[in-house]
Parts: C-alpha cells; sequence; structure tokens
C-alpha cells in the first residue's frame, strides 16, 4: 500500500519534469507558461503603476535600456528560431523599462517584461554592461527558471495543483508567486539549484550578448565593479542575493569567454 502511494506521488512529479531545449538540464515544470505570462503581466503593471517610469523620450538612460535591451530580445528570438525552437517564446511580448530607484536591481518576468533601476547603471557605466546583464535576466525568464522554483516550492508546501490557481483566490499559490516573481521579492527564494540557475543564466546570458554585439569581455569587468560594490556596501546589492560567490562567478565566465567571443561581431562605436 505504501508503494502504491508513492508511485501515485511520484508519476505526476515524473510526468511535469522535462529536459529543457537550452541548457539540457532536466526540469520541474508543473505551471503552463500561459499562467505564469497571465500573472507575471498583473504584477508587472502594478509594479509599473506604483512606482517612477523613466521616459525614454526626455531620458537617455531610458532610450539605452530600451535599445540594448531590444537588441538582446531580437539576439534570443533569432538563436531559439535558428534551432527551431520559436514556439517556446510564444507570448513574449517584450517591454524594457528604467525605473528610479537606488536599488541595484533588474529583472526579467515570463513573458518578457524586463525592468532596470537606475542604481544598477553607475555599476554597469556602460552598454555592454547592461547587456551582460540584461542577457543574464532575460535567461532566468526563458530558461523557465522561475517555473522550476514555483513547482518546486509549491510541492514542499502540498499546494494541490488544479486550474489556474493564482486566479482563483488561493493564497498560498499568490504567496508562492509572489516570493518567486513579483519584483524585488523574487530573488529571495534560495532553493537547492538556484546555483544551476545562476550559471545557466550566466553562461547563455553572455552568450546572448555576444550574438546582439556587445563584447562578452565586458562581464569580467562588471563582475569586478559589482564585487566591490558589495564590499563597500553595509547591504549587499539584491542583484547578488542568490548569486554565486563572485571569484567562482568570475572564473566560469572566463571559462565561458572563448565560447562567447565565437559569437561576437561588433556592431557601433559604442560596443
Amino acid at each position: 500500500m505504501k508503494k502504491l502511494f508513492f508511485l501515485v506521488l511520484a508519476l505526476p512529479l515524473f510526468m511535469a519534469c522535462h529536459t529543457n531545449s537550452i541548457t539540457g538540464r532536466k526540469q520541474l515544470a508543473l505551471f503552463p507558461e500561459s499562467t505564469l505570462q497571465q500573472q507575471a503581466l498583473t504584477e508587472y503593471h502594478t509594479f509599473l503603476s506604483q512606482n517612477k517610469v523613466m521616459s525614454e523620450t526626455t531620458n537617455r538612460d531610458a532610450e539605452m535600456v530600451r535599445r540594448v535591451g531590444t537588441r538582446i530580445s531580437k539576439a534570443i528570438t533569432d538563436y531559439y528560431t535558428q534551432k527551431g525552437l520559436g514556439e517556446e517564446l510564444n507570448g513574449y511580448k517584450w517591454e524594457f523599462n528604467l525605473v528610479d530607484s537606488k536599488e541595484v536591481n533588474a529583472w526579467c518576468m515570463p513573458g518578457g517584461k524586463v525592468v532596470v533601476y537606475t542604481g544598477l547603471l553607475p555599476i554597469t557605466q556602460n552598454e555592454a554592461a547592461l547587456a551582460i546583464v540584461l542577457g543574464h535576466e532575460i535567461t532566468h525568464a526563458v530558461a523557465h527558471h522561475g517555473n522550476e522554483r514555483i513547482s518546486q516550492v509549491a510541492i514542499a508546501q502540498g499546494l494541490e495543483i488544479a486550474g489556474n490557481i493564482f486566479t482563483s483566490g488561493n493564497q498560498k499559490a499568490n504567496g508562492i508567486f509572489n516570493n518567486v516573481f513579483a519584483p524585488g521579492a523574487q530573488v529571495a527564494v534560495l532553493l537547492p539549484n538556484s546555483r544551476n540557475q545562476e550559471y545557466e543564466a550566466d553562461h547563455l546570458g553572455l552568450l546572448f550578448a555576444a550574438m546582439a554585439g556587445y563584447n562578452p569581455r565586458e562581464a569580467i569587468t562588471f563582475w569586478q565593479r559589482m564585487s566591490k560594490a558589495g564590499e563597500n556596501s553595509q547591504k549587499p546589492p539584491e542583484f547578488l542575493a542568490t548569486h554565486p560567490n563572485d571569484e567562482n562567478r568570475i572564473a566560469k565566465l572566463q571559462g565561458y569567454m572563448n565560447e562567447a567571443l565565437g559569437y561576437y561581431k561588433p556592431v557601433g562605436p559604442t560596443h
């Protein structure tokens, strides 16, 4: 009887596991991507309504964020399309906004909703470094890292998955979603495979930045600056909350560099 119970419990989890077509790693994904995109869009609009969004028509930094983000998203779309995986980006309607905040952070929600905080720009300092950050954050979304995290937490908390639990008034479900995806809270979820996700985002994000025409070598100097910012602050930047040890990260990035340089074709004088 006990064996039957575990079989019944394990079967849905086995069926929910799939091999990510880009990373090659098996992932747990209990929720349809369309469901996460729908809920993320609601959170995104709420966030924008409660924060000061910089206009790209009057703010050069906001225009830069949109320009860099557009190039990164095009590189990703081209990459997926060339591999015959274009359908995996269904529902992605890219938006890039700069928000006035001293917080050192950036994020991308399912569906391609991207926000950069002005507090990050003194550390990125240039377009190539910003491209490294956006490539990293967007990779988290397109590699379904959020779905993986929220699925693991849902199982750990014994959440019953049925229908669109986020819009059915399920407080536990919405709490889990906000802990993973909500702006400012998404970096707080530390799960066993978070480091794997971070290295995947570093690796693919570096490639996507290079494909978009940004020098991938800038990743090294950016993370050196970010590391120094963490050392000089009593409270480390939110962007560092779930990230690997700086030395380990930089060593990994250096290991990815030759591959990334193979994709790099400079575009314009500022890259």
